[in-house]
């Protein structure tokens, strides 16, 4: 591809991704439908979804960033409902699907049908936790819907090369299909095992933060690449690695800290960007080929696709979540205690996304009735991400989750700050009592005012807020301290312009105060 319409590509589409930030469409719905409506505009050119550089190039990045984001102690308390809409889901959405259509298509043989469902078979949970953190559900049900996203990637991707190996002749029964799911899964978990240590203490070594963040950078390809290449999870791999470095995360220095969180946002935004709008330009390449399937017919098996992915899961969710709490009482203490509710939001969180066209444009041009499949995925994403996607906020609103905590959380939070106070107060007193650390009285009160005005910080926010402007005691001193801060700022760009200070100089003086700016605003968006 030429670099203009790549360039214009992730230009266009980061734009809208912006634009969809002040309305209360979803991103990942807002960059479809402009992709539909882009690939009927004359002169655009072709983007066709390469499956060799979606997932070993775009799904690695994707799956780091989530996982490093994601709590590794709240994954493994929901270990049980994420493996079993991970593995169990996808499994039986591959069956389910299959099978549906293999009765219904004439001349269509199970092993086709069945790698359509496969195709199908693994939501895409980008734009679920997108709305569930925007409309506050709570923590468990996020959490689920995390880490099924990370995990059924890899399940429908095995599943579908099983069930491809049979349309091509190339499957050793059931026996071969276990070993080969085993294979993937298990060595996929024992790559991402191998590696997550020895890249955590390289990262650790290094101490300089640009060598590190391009560490950062390299390390979701170099999991994948080498769980891929001993025909291992690559997905798997790279999940592992992730929730170990981003569980490990505070024992690497804070500038790399700093540079690494700002680069992976910037990451993540452009290429979740730029897969969704991908997914709308592939209409055109979609149509092409029907052949007998063109029109009214091709339509109702779109419609028996859609049905069958959106009713299966529900079939699937509400036993999952409810008969192991009926047999076990284990399950009950453990676990807390669920409605109805959650299994609806759970169930109707489905929507597909580019992992499932990446996989259906994977599939070899001889394999009988690619094009159908093609469609019908295509048809399915779309299908999944208009319906669920416009309609998942209302349907959550109605169903009145309980929200986050927010007080109980500050309070927490606060809990939390005090403590470490007190323990930075013992070791400044022990510290201040050795000769070497002899300060000057003032910068010794210095320091202790730094410690007590960040364990009130928290418990400003719970008081009294300003009649004026609405804004906690916290929040007008941080409003207060940016503005000091600018006011700096712009004395230095003076003094720079008076040729008073060199532009060395004012760039020193201008990161002294970004850093200070920078722990205001974490403090803030916290």
């Amino acid at each position: 591809m030429e670099v203009l319409p790549l360039v214009a590509l992730v230009a266009v589409s980061a734009a809208v991704a912006g634009v969809a930030r002040r309305t209360p469409v979803p991103a990942p719905l807002l960059l479809v439908a402009a992709g539909l409506a882009a690939s009927s505009v004359p002169g655009v050119p072709a983007y066709v979804l390469d499956p060799h550089i979606v997932l070993p190039l775009l799904l690695p990045p994707l799956l780091h960033t989530a996982a490093v984001d994601s709590s590794y102690l709240d994954l493994r308390a929901n270990a049980r409902p994420i493996a079993l809409l991970s593995v169990g889901y996808v499994l039986f959405a591959t069956l389910a699907v299959g099978y549906a259509v293999y009765l219904v298509v004439p001349g269509l043989s199970l092993p086709v049908a069945l790698v359509l469902g496969a195709v199908v078979a693994p939501p895409d949970a980008v734009a679920a936790t997108a709305i569930a953190r925007r409309l506050g559900l709570p923590n468990r049900i996020t959490t689920i819907l995390q880490g099924e996203s990370l995990v059924n990637d890899a399940t429908a991707i095995t599943a579908y090369k099983v069930a491809l190996a049979a349309v091509v002749g190339a499957s050793a029964g059931w026996a071969g299909a276990t070993a080969e799911f085993l294979l993937a899964s298990v060595g996929g978990v024992g790559m991402g095992l191998v590696l997550m240590v020895p890249i955590h203490q390289l990262r650790t070594r290094l101490r300089e933060p640009l060598l590190q963040n391009t560490l950062s950078l390299l390390i979701p390809f170099v999991a994948y690449a080498a769980a891929e290449r001993v025909h291992a999870s690559g997905v798997l791999a790279v999940v592992v690695v992730a929730l170990y470095l981003g569980h490990r995360n505070w024992q690497v220095d804070f500038a790399t800290r700093l540079q690494e969180e700002a680069v992976w946002k910037m990451v993540a935004f452009v290429l979740e960007s730029v897969v969704f709008a991908l997914i709308g330009l592939q209409l055109p390449v979609v149509l092409q080929g029907l052949g007998e399937y063109e029109g009214g017919e091709a339509l109702w098996y779109a419609a028996l696709v859609f049905l069958v992915v959106v009713v299966s899961r529900f079939l699937w969710v509400f036993p999952a979540t409810f008969v192991p709490r009926w047999v076990s009482e284990r399950i009950r203490e453990r676990e807390p205690d669920t409605t109805w509710k959650a299994p609806v939001v759970v169930g109707w969180a489905g929507m597909r996304g580019v992992v499932s066209l990446a996989i259906a444009f994977s599939v070899p041009m001889d394999v009988p009735h690619r094009d159908l499949i093609l469609f019908l995925t295509f048809t399915t994403v779309i299908g999944t991400l208009v319906v669920q996607g416009l309609t998942l906020p209302p349907l959550i609103r109605l169903l009145r989750l309980p929200a986050r905590d927010a007080t109980a959380e500050t309070l927490a939070e606060a809990q939390a700050q005090s403590e470490a106070s007190r323990a930075a107060e013992e070791r400044l007193a022990e510290l201040l009592a050795e000769p070497e650390n002899a300060l000057p009285p003032p910068l010794a009160e210095r320091l202790r005012t730094v410690l007590e005005r960040r364990r009130n910080a928290v418990w400003e926010r719970l008081g009294e807020v300003n009649p004026l402007t609405g804004e906690s005691a916290d929040d007008v001193y941080r409003r207060l301290a940016r503005e000091m801060i600018e006011a700096e700022r712009e004395v230095f760009v003076s003094l720079r312009d008076e040729r008073r200070i060199d532009d060395e100089m004012l760039r020193a003086l201008l990161r002294r105060l970004d850093l200070e700016e920078a722990a205001a605003y974490r403090e803030e968006t916290a």
